[in-house]
């Protein structure tokens, strides 16, 4: 379906490398050494882009988890221990497949003169209607890719699907973004759809024809 007067889309705010993040020259890079720098609160990372270098750095791991939980693909302001500071993304993170405790992190330098390709996570809001009458809603997709400048990037989008019936979808193409963003992912996927649930309906069991 296409956005109607009950269904909307609003991006929440663009990047602004508000967040600071100190990217310290690494104490170790022996295993031990690395394990050692986790027990105490720190993450070793590495930071790519810087040219043909790269820099092994890390970083406290409060500031790390309190990044991810608000925004994991903010722009970043990383300075680094020779006091440079640079608009930096978050690129990949290795987590222990156990315990979940992120064991290293990628970053990448981002230059603010060209554009860039990321992904923009979306939030649905309100309850869709179709809901009411015994639909049942299915998410297929919490997330679009864009490509555009680095400073309009949205942080996130939210969406509200009450007006969404049931046997409606909500595709990628009913997604609504400011002029100067280009949405790279399919936009026939589908994001959303409230199914309609057929009840079975019970046959009457088969009589045996009886002869008199």
């Amino acid at each position: 379906m296409k956005f109607d007067k009950n269904l909307w889309s609003k991006e929440s705010g663009n990047q602004k490398m508000s967040k600071f993040i100190q990217l310290d020259k690494r104490t170790g890079e022996t295993k031990s050494q690395k394990s050692q720098a986790r027990k105490l609160g720190r993450i070793p990372a590495v930071l790519y882009g810087i040219g043909k270098d790269t820099l092994n750095v890390e970083v406290n791991e409060k500031e790390m988890l309190d990044i991810l939980k608000k925004n994991p693909r903010a722009i970043l302001q990383g300075k680094t221990a020779d006091e440079k500071v640079m608009p930096i993304v978050i690129q990949n993170i290795q987590k222990d497949s156990l315990s979940g405790k992120i064991l290293h992190i990628d970053f990448q330098h981002v230059n603010m003169t060209i554009s860039m390709d990321s992904k923009v996570t979306i939030h649905f809001a309100g309850e869709a209607i179709g809901l009411k009458s015994g639909g049942v809603m299915q998410v297929e997709l919490y997330e679009v890719e864009v490509r555009c400048m680095p400073d309009v990037l949205p942080t996130s989008m939210e969406v509200d699907i009450s007006g969404l019936d049931a046997g409606d979808q909500l595709l990628v193409s009913d997604l609504i973004f400011q002029d100067g963003i280009e949405v790279l992912t399919d936009p026939s996927t589908v994001m959303i759809q409230i199914k309609i649930m057929h009840e079975d309906v019970e046959e009457p069991a088969a009589t045996e024809a009886t002869t008199a």
